[in-house]
């Protein structure tokens, strides 16, 4: 190679031509992003001390406890691969400089030391890599200690969730003066065959997790997920895609509930119409410390201000505060209310697998039901951690209160409410 000259994939290339405040990169597996960026910020520094600028590349990543945790391996094994780069640096075992002095590069984990980097003087460059669960207090903090003229944030990260922090400033939202791109294995021009096999069989063996580790798509799916593979199936089977309201049957509320603060339980509410033998999945809805009245008016607001809805047993419940239950208030906004009685000791066990029998029969609309989807795919066991390895029940985070909705849509379907019913032979007078 001659000397001077970096060969990246072409789509890195557009990233790092011309000027940018923030230069990034997101995708799967093999994509060859961390090793390029790695190389442009030993470039980066380079450059830096051509032009006599003396200061610091800050290297962060999200967790990181020590340098074995670091991108350092990443930059060294950059920099030695190229000679000119490997000319120009000195490499120690806890250290990377330019020969001259004037650059150095340091490693830190932003989550408990956020503040080092907030007291890191002369700050060249900014990198973040595996930069998926940076929170956004860490963004707040970090980004503006890139202060010094011309000086850039760079950013490399594999997708997970749409509303985490990384990808909304900058993937969802992308800030101005950016150049950010997709990359993916087939990006990459020096892809290896052995990692190509690697990619095959999961893409064979495991096709609910396929897209997250190597197309870059957000995570739908948990090791171990309920309804992963169903949700693979129903995509495979066209089960996911355009689906239209029937004007003379009736609409379907199905919700979780939620409560009012900040930091209460997610309230969420998935809207279908039961057709003969198949479940329609028109909309979905979710919505955190919210009174009841921003839910109702949502029902409204989407043309769903006629659904019959159907609530857990504890929407009978009564407020500790005020004497009324969500169904009371429900009832008393118009809206017609059903409450799915206890299923006892199981209900939550039971609820899986009813919407496990009813999944093959389920349609979903893909614009209005996607972040009830990810939910859905997500939604797992909880394992204990010892050497045992056993099952604990639905996890309960994020995902289980669509979970719980989802469910509860099932249990009503089966019951008779729910669905139209065979007649017994005593009914049809052949007895």
């Amino acid at each position: 190679m001659p000397a001077g000259q970096i060969a990246l994939p072409r789509k890195l290339v557009e990233v790092f031509s011309g000027e940018a405040l923030y230069r990034g990169a997101f995708g799967g597996r093999g994509s060859a992003k961390s090793r390029s960026f790695a190389k442009m910020a030993a470039v980066y520094g380079l450059r830096c001390a051509q032009a006599r600028e003396s200061g610091v590349i800050v290297c962060g990543r999200e967790f990181q406890n020590s340098l074995d945790e670091s991108s350092m391996a990443e930059v060294k094994q950059a920099i030695e691969t190229e000679p000119w780069l490997n000319d120009n640096y000195e490499i120690g075992e806890k250290y990377i400089r330019t020969k001259d002095g004037r650059i150095d590069f340091t490693f830190v984990g932003l989550r408990r030391n956020i503040e080092s980097v907030k007291s890191t003087a002369r700050i060249r460059l900014l990198w973040v890599d595996e930069a998926e669960p940076v929170s956004e207090q860490a963004w707040q903090k970090a980004i503006p200690t890139v202060r010094e003229e011309n000086a850039e944030i760079w950013v490399t990260w594999n997708p997970e969730r749409r509303a985490s922090p990384t990808n909304q400033r900058f993937r969802e939202n992308p800030p101005e003066n950016s150049k950010i791109v997709q990359v993916n294995w087939r990006d990459n021009p020096w892809f290896p065959s052995t990692l190509d096999q690697i990619r095959r069989e999961d893409e064979a063996k495991r096709p609910e997790q396929y897209p997250h580790i190597w197309e870059g798509d957000y995570a739908t799916a948990h090791v171990g997920a309920y309804f992963a593979a169903l949700l693979s199936e129903a995509q495979r089977e066209g089960r996911i895609g355009k689906v239209s309201r029937d004007p003379l049957l009736p609409i379907k509320a199905f919700v979780d509930i939620g409560g009012t603060g900040a930091k209460s339980d997610a309230y969420s509410c998935w809207i279908a119409q039961f057709v003969s033998r198949e479940v329609r999945v028109l909309d979905y809805y979710e919505a955190i410390g919210e009174p009841l009245a921003v839910h109702l008016q949502w029902l409204r607001d989407r043309g769903w201000g006629k659904a019959h809805i159907y609530l857990p047993h504890d929407g009978a419940s009564h407020d500790r505060v005020y004497d009324v239950s969500f169904e009371s208030a429900i009832r008393q906004a118009g809206f017609p209310v059903d409450v799915i009685p206890n299923q006892g000791r199981g209900a939550a066990r039971m609820r899986i697998e009813a919407a496990r029998r009813l999944f093959p029969s389920i349609w979903f609309n893909a614009e209005t039901t996607e972040a009830g989807r990810d939910a859905l795919g997500w939604y797992h066991e909880k394992r204990s951690e010892d050497i045992r390895d056993v099952g604990l029940g639905p996890d309960h985070d994020w995902s289980s209160h669509s979970a719980d909705a989802f469910g509860l849509l099932a249990v009503a379907y089966e019951t008779p409410q729910g669905r139209p019913q065979k007649l017994k032979y005593r009914q049809l007078g052949l007895v």
